[in-house]
């Protein structure tokens, strides 16, 4: 097992008009699960691809422990990689996908029996090994291919989206163990994926992504909890993050009439910017749905259009007036409520849950503390 090191990692390509990964500066540790995250065209999978020697870096290095990779071919980088489509070969079985690398290294047959055999207890493939890929589920396959992975015994797993082509249900369920296993295991793994519940749940560390700039890294807590700037808190998060451009007023801004304090170091940044305006983030779950009886409590008027109920909570889609434009609204609101297209509704949101950003550089405001 080693440490990963990307130092200012560069990946350019012709038909691009900026870098597809522009100065990577990232410190994985010996033994950690880290999840890169973003949008698609991001530079995630690039970045995968740098450590694993299949793309070139055309500036800056990569470290895997005290080794420089950089330019090593990919068969002496002490690296396994687990595909988004499997790469399982048709016509052999299970086991002999699994110990394919082996074979191909020349380990003697009782060693490389050995592995396979452990790694098939592991996954729970024992009565699969002798299987060929067209008669496995796709859980299955996905398992075999993490098995030619483990059997190698890799400093660095590095996973590309292995979850992609499973329904929602198995995916639920496969997050689960691979986390389980790479804690098992002790081995470093980075892991790519575009959805950030993954990330979220998945990860000792999350490393969000955006033009092939690295936006934050953190736990997911820290992530979700105090993100880094407007792009981030608008993507972590499902459903995302509420976000609101809204005109700076002497104690702070309003949300439809409904009066937002800043705290007063925010508030000082933001007019120190010369902005008129501040970006204003509400997550779903921030907002309460007031009573109809509480006419003391300001609120933002709301017109719900769609409901979405997953029994244990709803999420309200709304339409609100935002100074003088309409804009979209989502509430959580506890499960089985009688809410109907079309209801007019009064929320407010709690104050520990404002997050504030900058409208000019989109970075977090000082002093606009979020929840823990």
């Amino acid at each position: 097992m080693a440490s990963v090191t990307f130092d200012k990692a560069t990946r350019c390509f012709a038909n691009m008009d900026h870098p597809a990964v522009c100065e990577l500066d990232l410190e994985i540790a010996d033994g950690e699960f880290m999840v890169l995250v973003g949008p698609s065209g991001c530079g995630k999978s690039t970045s995968l691809r740098m450590l694993a020697g299949l793309e070139d870096v055309d500036s800056g290095t990569i470290r895997i422990g005290d080794r420089d990779v950089t330019h090593l071919p990919p068969k002496d980088r002490d690296i396994a990689m687990v595909f988004q489509n499997y790469a399982l070969y048709p016509h052999m079985t299970a086991a002999d996908n699994m110990g394919f690398a082996l074979k191909i290294a020349k380990m003697r047959k009782e060693e490389a029996r050995r592995r396979v055999a452990e790694a098939a207890g592991i996954l729970g493939l024992d009565d699969y090994l002798d299987r060929k890929p067209k008669s496995l589920s796709g859980g299955q396959r996905q398992r075999v291919a993490m098995g030619r992975a483990i059997v190698r015994e890799p400093q660095v797993f590095l996973m590309d989206e292995p979850l992609s082509n499973l329904d929602a249900k198995l995916r639920v369920q496969t997050r689960t163990q691979i986390a389980s296993l790479q804690r098992r295991l002790g081995t470093t793994t980075v892991y790519v994926t575009h959805d950030q519940v993954e990330a979220l749940t998945m990860g000792d560390r999350v490393a969000v992504m955006k033009d092939g700039v690295l936006q934050q890294v953190g736990t997911p807590k820290e992530v979700f909890a105090r993100p880094a700037n407007a792009f981030v808190g608008g993507f972590i998060g499902s459903p995302a993050m509420n976000l609101f451009r809204l005109a700076l007023t002497a104690d702070g801004t309003e949300l439809g009439g409904l009066v937002l304090p800043m705290p007063r170091a925010a508030l000082q940044a933001a007019h120190a910017e010369g902005a008129a305006e501040v970006t204003v983030g509400i997550r779903p779950e921030q907002f309460g749905v007031l009573s109809t009886g509480d006419l003391q409590t300001p609120g933002l008027e709301v017109v719900i259009d769609t409901v979405e109920d997953t029994g244990a909570v709803t999420y309200l889609h709304t339409t609100a007036k935002v100074g003088q434009e309409l804009a979209q609204v989502v509430v959580r609101a506890p499960g089985r409520g009688t809410y109907g297209k079309g209801k007019h509704l009064r929320i407010a949101p709690r104050a520990e849950g404002v997050h504030l950003f900058s409208a000019t550089t989109g970075l977090r405001l000082p002093a606009a503390e979020a929840p823990a």
